[in-house]
């Protein structure tokens, strides 16, 4: 039942007293708030004890002599006393709601916030539907028991006094009342460690149920194109499956200890009804110290019973908040270094390059592996000077992307040194330094808003007039001209709205608006019209002429544009030089460029253009 419901890697093991030091340091800035919540608690506990108090005592009056008039006082006392109940009960609920509103609140910004931060690596390998249920499931788990407590907090204090009023009248009564409290108390505490078990095993039950919903909505195009919708959706209905077995078990668990502990609340009250029913008629107490008593089981039960039959909410909130917490404590693999003087770099003890970088890049032994039987990089080592562009070629696997996975800080190196101008490539703020990085990814993602605010994504100080400007630099804005509402085209969801030249073309355009000093290209093998490549190829070289630039190329126009192409097999150099020159030598890219460029050549077209019509 509980295959495929580990713990993530990153999860951790907090003890109570650990969750609850957290907590309160997010209850720690409404300090005010709590301590006027302390004060409608406490007078809602007055108000509860006033009542039981006053009907008690108006039955010995009315025992003794009895009088209309006293029945009379007694009744308007207590509706005085509902009525002022319901006001504080009504601003205790109106304040704990904006309490745990606000502190929640915080908490689900923490853990977004952590979450942006960890490095690519941890995308990689955790799912994004459980991360994603993390932030927003757990918190309003965390925030439903959080409530909860509140009231619990409540009805202790109640019986904590309640406790202190019973002693003044009759502490033999109250002693036999407290002695079956530790029977309830261990029932409860035993019940902890499965409760948070079986809690546990659900909420990671959810997560699944998440991440697959998630998977099949992101890929539902795919399915869509080899008619896979129903294997998608036996996969989701094999994990709902199990999560609906996962939590039915939790149910059956954590539903075994209220009806336990309900007979024994009512075996208790039973044995304290016989036992003050003969103190009563041995004079001992009076029939009104009787009855207080026997009403005041009812509120003596009422929290503990509760706080067993709410304990799986209770550890269902635990379980949230370590998974809230494991989330923003999980390390990142990327690691910073603090430059100092043996660097001999200039400005070592400032962590953020606070001019435009150069744009030098050299790897110097550089080690890398994503795992202990994958090594990608062997004392690798190259350098690029500033301006320059290079184009890194080779088989799939030979290392081209993780070089610029290194260079964007999205992986940590193992072994080697990086330096960017000549500095360690850790020794950066990843902030600022990213903001001298243009990165074009292979898929080319677009935020769902106007092609304006795509191409403004990384500056978004630009006007509406500076980045036209910018999108008309590009072919002489005929691209732009092609859109169904110029700038202002919805580009949809990832940009589906748009083709994939378009998409390109944004993207570059918004590299362009940044004008970064590093510009890392990993280009698209799809297929585009001449006409958008002519445009794409255009917008290339207004980024070349002004950046440091590495690109991943696929398209020989491309290839024929750069300063230096780098050829790659398994992690290694084994050529490099311009086109002219590696064809000439007749090796590895020669090649490469029969296998994967030839067929884009004007030449090679032409002479296949006469076999056709010939």
């Amino acid at each position: 039942m509980f295959m495929g419901l580990a713990a993530e890697k990153y999860d951790r093991q907090y003890s109570d007293r650990q969750l609850l030091r957290r907590m309160a340091a997010y209850f720690a800035p409404y300090r005010g708030r709590l301590i006027r919540l302390a004060c409608i608690i406490l007078s809602i506990t007055a108000i509860g004890l006033v009542s039981p108090l006053l009907i008690a005592r108006g039955i010995d009056l009315v025992g003794a002599q009895p009088h209309v008039g006293a029945i009379v006082a007694l009744c308007a006392g207590l509706l005085a006393l509902s009525v002022i109940n319901w006001v504080c009960n009504l601003a205790r609920r109106r304040m704990t709601v904006r309490l745990i509103a606000d502190v929640i609140g915080q908490m689900r910004n923490d853990a977004f916030r952590a979450t942006i931060h960890h490095d690519m690596a941890f995308f990689d390998e955790f799912q994004s539907g459980k991360v994603i249920a993390r932030i927003t499931n757990d918190t309003q788990e965390l925030s439903q028991v959080t409530v909860l407590i509140s009231d619990l907090i409540s009805q202790f204090t109640i019986l904590i006094v309640l406790v202190g009023v019973l002693l003044t009248i009759s502490w033999p009564l109250t002693l036999a009342l407290l002695a079956m409290a530790p029977v309830v108390v261990f029932f409860g505490w035993a019940f902890r460690r499965v409760a948070r078990m079986v809690t546990r095993s659900g909420f990671r039950a959810i997560a699944e149920v998440n991440s697959a919903i998630q998977e099949a909505v992101a890929g539902i195009r795919v399915a869509k194109t080899f008619r896979q919708e129903q294997a998608i959706y036996d996969r989701f209905k094999q994990i709902n499956r199990r999560s609906y077995e996962v939590n039915l078990r939790r149910g059956f668990v954590l539903s075994n200890v209220f009806p336990t502990l309900n007979a024994m609340a009512g075996l208790g009250t039973a044995v304290m009804t016989y036992v003050g029913g003969l103190a009563a008629i041995g004079g001992t107490v009076s029939v009104g110290a009787w009855y207080l008593f026997i009403i005041s089981l009812e509120q003596f039960w009422f929290p503990m019973t509760n706080i067993a039959s709410f304990w799986s909410q209770i550890q269902g909130g635990l379980s949230a908040c370590e998974r809230i917490f494991a989330l923003i404590d999980a390390e990142s693999s990327v690691t910073q270094i603090q430059a100092d003087a043996s660097d001999h770099v200039p400005n070592a003890r400032s962590s953020a390059p606070h001019s435009r970088l150069k744009g030098e890049i050299e790897f110097k032994g550089v080690h890398f592996r994503y795992n202990e039987q994958q090594q990608v990089l062997r004392d690798f080592s190259l350098r690029i000077a500033p301006g320059e562009s290079v184009a890194l070629v080779g088989h799939t696997g030979a290392g081209k992307s993780s070089i610029i996975k290194l260079i964007t800080r999205f992986y940590e190196f193992q072994g080697g040194q990086i330096l960017i101008d000549g500095r360690d490539i850790r020794t950066f703020d990843l902030t600022e330094y990213r903001r001298q990085l243009g990165l074009v990814s292979q898929s080319p993602f677009l935020f769902n808003d106007t092609v304006m605010n795509n191409i403004r994504y990384a500056r978004p100080d630009l006007s509406d007039d500076m980045v036209e400007a910018v999108a008309r630099r590009i072919g002489d804005g005929e691209w732009v001209a092609a859109l169904p509402n110029g700038l202002w085209t919805q580009v949809g969801e990832r940009g589906q709205h748009l083709s994939m030249g378009q998409r390109q073309l944004v993207a570059l355009a918004r590299v362009l608006a940044q004008r970064p000093a590093i510009f890392i290209l990993d280009e698209a093998t799809a297929s585009v019209d001449p006409f958008t490549e002519k445009q794409i190829q255009a917008a290339l070289n207004l980024i070349l002429a002004d950046s440091t630039s590495i690109l991943i190329a696929h398209r020989l126009s491309t290839v024929k544009s750069v300063d230096r192409i780098i050829v790659l097999d398994r992690g290694r150099i084994i050529e490099e030089g311009d086109h002219a020159t590696l064809m000439l030598r007749g090796g590895h890219y020669a090649t490469l460029y029969d296998t994967y460029f030839r067929h884009q050549s004007a030449d090679f077209n032409a002479g296949m253009y006469q076999k056709l019509k010939a």
